[in-house]
């Protein structure tokens, strides 16, 4: 690979800190499905990792505490043919789901009220198809 490194957000995460694997892939590729190892599955040990800041590392713990296992975030790509394109697939995947998970909290929603003006036209409409579905009730009401 030319890159070192994964830029997840603010932080680097070097490729040194991640372990891979290979095995077999199910679905289409001909005959070299069976003989090829092109499934990825990359590991990152979040919780151990020195690149990672603490409290960065906190955050991102709290937010993907359902994916981890053992502190360690896993991550599979098997869509490619090729070994290469998933290796890519898997570390862009990894790159998206830190990035995501060190972001700062969003900002807390203030509560407004609803203008003047949009109280009334929605008002106006309900009233609106009350009339029109009384008149609709009436006409069926006649022709009994």
């Amino acid at each position: 690979m030319a890159d070192d490194s994964i830029a997840c957000g603010s932080v680097t995460i070097p490729r040194s800190e991640l372990s891979v694997r290979f095995s077999r892939s199910s679905g289409p590729g001909g005959q070299g499905v069976n003989t090829t190892d092109s499934r990825v599955q990359l590991t990152f040990d979040l919780a151990g990792s020195p690149s990672v800041p603490e409290r960065l590392r906190e955050r991102a713990l709290r937010r993907l505490s359902a994916k981890l296992v053992d502190g360690c975030l896993v991550v599979s790509a098997s869509e490619q043919r090729a070994q290469l394109q998933n290796r890519r697939a898997a570390e862009q995947r990894l790159a998206e789901m830190l990035a995501a998970a060190f972001a700062p909290p969003p900002r807390p929603r203030r509560p407004t009220r609803p203008t003047k003006g949009s109280t009334e036209r929605r008002i106006k409409e309900k009233k609106g198809r009350a009339v029109t579905k009384r008149l609709r009730g009436s006409a069926s009401h006649d022709s009994d």
